[in-house]
């Protein structure tokens, strides 16, 4: 098995040129529509981020639920307007191509992970990341940072 996963490894390498590489973020949210991160880092040599949100509050996800939206700056308010109704998508518009990525919503004591691909990202780009349970995102956003 470890044979068969460096070899793997070492064609994909080959392949591309490029050593496969998941970043891991973590990010919290809580009973005060804050997270405790305004800014978020992934390194270009990442081929992939893998990102834990963290509900540190009491209250259940029907009160004070909240989720990690991933969008260009230019698309946040919009996203996220539409997202207001969409109760049974996690306050995610269905099918937007202008969501890069997007967890469930939790409510307290909950964690969720979304694993998405940084070649959706240009280096420099301008990302916003919000929690678009409503009435959350005014407060609850930062930036995403790659390259």
């Amino acid at each position: 098995m470890i044979i068969r996963s460096l070899t793997a490894i070492a064609l994909l390498t080959a392949s591309t040129g490029v050593l496969a590489e998941t970043c891991k973020l973590e990010i919290h949210g809580d009973d005060m529509m804050q997270f405790d991160k305004k800014e978020l880092k992934v390194a270009a040599s990442c081929t992939e981020v893998e990102l834990t949100l963290k509900h540190t509050g009491k209250l259940a996800a029907a009160t004070m639920g909240h989720n990690w939206v991933l969008t260009k700056s230019a698309d946040f308010d919009p996203v996220a307007k539409a997202g207001a109704t969409q109760k049974d998508n996690n306050y995610v518009p269905p099918g937007d191509a202008r969501v890069l990525a997007a967890t469930k919503v939790v409510g307290g004591g909950e964690t969720t992970t979304v694993t998405f691909p940084v070649s959706k990202l240009e280096k420099g780009g301008d990302y916003t990341f919000f929690c678009s349970f409503p009435g959350h995102w005014a407060l609850m956003k930062g930036k995403l940072v790659f390259g």
